[in-house]
């Protein structure tokens, strides 16, 4: 949604756009696009992948009224063009302006196209994609990258604060809920971590679940640390509002690869250690990953791999490597795309027939 948005916001902006949001009742639209001013609409539609059959079905039955429901909504509104950016309701939306032949854009962050995104790959009149071999799926596709906020574009590709004498920082956060299996294998490779990275900063954010356990032990062990040379410093939170500063700080993270994460490390600069989540759809996380991986901007870790004193060990051999942490940044950094929302938006009136945004 975060990107969404992004592209509603540049068409409004330098075309003067309306724009009506469909989705459905379980997503975060629901609170993000009326805070964001926009009217959104509703349709009936449920999961296809990684769910059990039962649920399948359901969302079978619900698929046809769902594609009338977002029929209506697309005659009621009468778009110039239909942007999907994947999920449960753009499979019924993008399907409808299909049949209607109204011009469409398909938004894809991911390397593999998730499900919605596949039904329609053929027919949409272009695609918007965040990697080159993503193309390959869609007609007409342009690699334009995912938006983020500018906030992560103005941090600097700087020294490491070891190489410029200041602490080493770890920035760990597995999404705005946290990521049960990052922070349990964080809190186990703590008493490693203290000895293999003496002096480290750690900044964690661990979601509401977790943040008790462990902001406990963070303070047991800093509490029998051995001395100056086997402390560390950390700052715990459920929620960090201000992730871009946490950026800023940071000379590695650990998170996961979701897209907006991994185009939040591109255009930050800042080399990760990815822990891709096993059950997203198609696998998805990890394909993400890795090809950041193959940029030489980060090292990928199964979850099922995820021991703690594996982790500690790359964590500190990445902290002790300034040099191999200045190609890593340089190597994120040229995976950006600063203009990502520009550049969508620009397709979007193409399709629609508007060649040059309103001056």
């Amino acid at each position: 949604m975060i990107p969404a948005l992004a592209i509603a916001n540049e068409l409004k902006k330098s075309y003067g756009a309306e724009v009506l949001f469909i989705g459905t009742a379980r997503g975060i639209e629901n609170r993000l696009v009326p805070a964001a001013g926009y009217p959104l609409q509703l349709v009936r539609v449920g999961a296809l992948k990684n769910v059990s059959l039962v649920t399948r079905l359901k969302t079978a039955l619900d698929l046809p009224r769902a594609i009338w429901d977002a029929g209506r909504m697309i005659n009621e509104f009468a778009p110039d063009v239909v942007i999907g950016v994947g999920g449960y309701a753009s499979g019924p939306a993008m399907l409808a302006a299909l049949v209607k032949h109204i011009p469409t854009l398909a938004f894809e962050p991911n390397v593999v196209p998730g499900f919605a995104n596949r039904m329609v790959a053929r027919f949409v009149s272009a695609a918007a994609v965040h990697f080159e071999e993503t193309a390959k799926y869609f007609r007409h596709a342009e690699v334009t990258g995912v938006p983020v906020r500018h906030a992560f574009f103005e941090i600097a590709v700087s020294e490491t604060n070891k190489k410029r004498g200041g602490v080493p920082t770890l920035l760990v956060f597995g999404g705005s809920q946290g990521a049960h299996a990052i922070n349990e294998a964080m809190i186990r490779c703590l008493p490693v971590l203290q000895q293999e990275a003496p002096g480290i900063h750690i900044i964690h954010q661990t979601g509401e679940r977790d943040y008790n356990d462990a902001l406990e032990a963070y303070g047991g062990l800093q509490d029998t640390a051995g001395g100056p040379a086997a402390s560390f410093t950390f700052e715990v939170f459920k929620f960090i509002e201000d992730m871009p500063a946490a950026f800023a700080r940071a000379d590695l993270v650990v998170c996961r690869s979701g897209a907006s994460t991994v185009a939040e490390i591109a255009a930050a600069g800042r080399p990760a250690v990815f822990v891709p989540f096993p059950r997203a759809a198609d696998d998805h996380q990890r394909v993400n990953a890795e090809a950041l991986e193959r940029a030489g901007a980060a090292v990928v870790v199964e979850e099922s791999k995820l021991e703690g004193v594996w982790l500690a060990e790359t964590i500190a051999a990445l902290l002790q490597d300034s040099s191999r942490l200045q190609r890593m940044s340089a190597a994120a950094r040229s995976l950006a795309h600063p203009n990502a929302a520009r550049d969508i938006a620009a397709m979007a009136a193409r399709v629609a027939g508007i060649e040059e945004a309103d001056s």
